[in-house]
């Protein structure tokens, strides 16, 4: 399939911004995401917070833009699927998985939504070309090299993996839902808005379930990093990198998933002291540059790319 006009336009100083507020925004998420983990807010009821507070803000954008809200119970059954493994289950993973591993380790992981998202296609009989499936590999390849330490050890770093593939794999079941929005043409904006408050109900009944209290840690760092993956890592990350696809397309905007990760790992190395190995290094690069294979093959063959949220 031949590339958009769009795709090939080259980038502007607006299309550079938009870059920007993604990958930074997004870059600091994971760390917030640690620091907002670190009191005595279970993982879940944070989550509960989060798209509580986000979702009210995404109705908000929508009701100014003027966009549709009101939807058949088929679209809100894909809204509730999309909040349950979207905007819950995927962040309380992640939330897990961030008091083991420092925050940068998270980042990498996810990345590869890509890959996963092609496994899940393979299962689904979509075919997919060497090119994919070679990058699928280098990208496998990597996170074992990375991880390669802690697996070698057991214990928390190997919890930590499971848990952040599993926040990924609910990321990337959720995606493949999402898809079906084209069905019903329902806008992104609207989408997610309902998504979030469906994803802040379901944190709520997973919380009650555990027997986890509903309260709220008043510690400046915990409003802070909380504010931060609202307003910041949610809302504004999430309207850059929806404008950005506009103008750009979505096959080149999705390579922000390969810069962030890179940028929160610098984050970790100043903020959370992690150190770098040569196994780490390879690991890295091949994880990304397996990222960028699949990518750029499915860009070529005009299949789906991932939306992150994070």
């Amino acid at each position: 399939m031949k590339p958009s006009h769009s795709e090939e336009a080259p980038f502007t100083a607006r299309d550079l911004l938009l870059y920007l507020i993604t990958v930074v925004s997004w870059s600091g998420s994971w760390y917030a995401l640690k620091v907002n983990t670190g009191y005595a807010v279970a993982p879940p009821v944070s989550t509960c917070w989060r798209f509580l507070l986000a979702s009210a803000l995404m109705f908000m954008i929508v009701v100014i833009s003027k966009g549709p809200l009101k939807f058949g119970w088929r679209a809100h059954r894909a809204f509730a699927l999309m909040g349950v493994f979207i905007f819950s289950t995927n962040f309380i993973f992640f939330y897990y998985a961030s008091t083991l591993l420092v925050s940068g380790l998270l980042a990498v992981v996810f990345s590869l939504a890509s890959v996963v998202n092609l496994a899940i296609g393979a299962l689904r009989g979509e075919l997919a070309g060497p090119r994919r499936w070679f990058g699928a590999a280098l990208g496998a390849v990597g996170i074992v090299l990375l991880y390669w330490p802690a697996l070698k050890e057991g214990g928390a770093g190997t919890l930590g993996l499971f848990l952040c593939l599993g926040g990924t794999l609910s990321f990337c079941i959720g995606n493949q839902i999402s898809q079906s929005m084209k069905t019903y043409a329902v806008p992104v904006m609207s989408a997610s808005a309902w998504g979030m408050a469906y994803g802040a109900l379901w944190s709520a009944v997973l919380s009650a379930g555990a027997g986890f209290p509903f309260v709220y840690d008043t510690a400046p760092a915990y409003t802070g990093s909380l504010l931060y993956l609202v307003l910041v890592s949610t809302v504004l990350a999430f309207w850059a990198y929806l404008n950005l696809i506009k103008s750009i397309g979505a096959g080149r905007a999705a390579y922000a998933t390969v810069m962030f990760p890179v940028f929160a790992l610098l984050l970790s190395t100043v903020l959370e002291g992690y150190v770098w190995t040569s196994l780490a290094v390879f690991g890295v690069l091949l994880a990304l540059t397996g990222n960028v294979f699949v990518l750029r093959s499915a860009r070529r063959r005009g299949a789906e790319v991932p939306t992150p949220v994070v």
